[in-house]
């Protein structure tokens, strides 16, 4: 059988699901996801996330909740690797009235993606690396692990309303992921953690 991980980009997953109003999938089951994007022959070896907790939201005020409800949920599955970035503050401004704001910019979800697909292949722990993203960011340690490693694939698969050319042109081939495929891959609306706390999906995200 030939060996797949599955390597997940958190937030370029969610942002296409967003773009494409399909707010209902948000409740992912992500190792049922990785199993569903296999291909007969294949067998998953690992499963791995990438995301970052979100900041403090005045507009939103319950968006951290929401997610650290999904990351409780997510920490019930087998088998399936969390990784953090961080979210960097930054003050922006108005040029015409002088006003000030802070915003917050994601890192390292590309960096993390990037180390951990180079590592796993000098380990020689897949056959085949599955890239759920549309980050352009990610070219160059694609084309590096295929030059480095000609003989492992990798596979991008875009989220909904995501796509990059430049990633489909260094990687062994690119397809997107079908709405079926995110439908027959859902957690249960609750889901009961070791210690018996059950976390319920978000009410918009039903």
């Amino acid at each position: 059988m030939q060996r797949v991980i599955v390597y997940i980009d958190g937030f370029n997953l969610y942002y296409g699901l967003r773009a494409a109003g399909l707010q209902r999938y948000f409740w992912l089951d992500l190792r049922r996801l990785a199993e569903n994007l296999l291909r007969p022959g294949q067998t998953l070896a690992a499963a791995r996330y990438f995301s970052a907790r979100v900041q403090p939201d005045s507009t939103n005020p319950n968006k951290q909740a929401r997610q650290q409800a999904y990351l409780d949920a997510l920490e019930t599955l087998p088998d399936l690797h969390v990784h953090y970035g961080y979210f960097l503050p930054k003050r922006r401004s108005c040029a015409a009235c002088g006003t000030q704001w802070t915003t917050y910019e994601e890192k390292m979800t590309d960096v993390n993606i990037a180390v951990e697909l180079l590592g796993d292949a000098q380990d020689d722990a897949f056959d085949t690396a599955v890239v759920v993203s549309a980050d352009s960011d990610l070219v160059g340690p694609v084309d590096a692990l295929r030059r480095r490693f000609p003989d492992k694939r990798v596979i991008a698969m875009f989220p909904p309303r995501r796509a990059s050319k430049h990633l489909r042109a260094v990687a062994t081939a690119a397809f997107p992921i079908w709405r079926k495929t995110l439908s027959d891959s859902l957690l249960p609306d609750r889901v009961v953690k070791a210690d018996g706390h059950v976390v319920s999906r978000p009410a918009g995200w039903a």
